[in-house]
């Protein structure tokens, strides 16, 4: 795999942590779920896109660099 196939799971991982914290807290209000479920849920996915975010930090910092080199 490369480099923008780990990029796309980066990706997609954000989008399913993003889809269980809304499902947990759903299933909180509806009295189906446990309030520390949800948190927890809530907290990954905050926690991954973060993740995700400083990636994408660092990688506009790489290419901007690169961009400064003379040829």
């Amino acid at each position: 795999t490369g480099f923008g196939a780990a990029l796309e799971h980066m990706l997609q991982s954000v989008d399913q942590s993003a889809g269980d914290a809304n499902t947990a807290v759903a299933n909180m209000v509806e009295g189906k779920g446990d309030v520390h479920d949800a948190m927890i849920a809530l907290q990954r996915a905050e926690t991954t896109l973060q993740l995700t975010i400083q990636t994408r930090n660092k990688l506009m910092s790489a290419y901007q660099e690169i961009m400064r080199m003379p040829v």
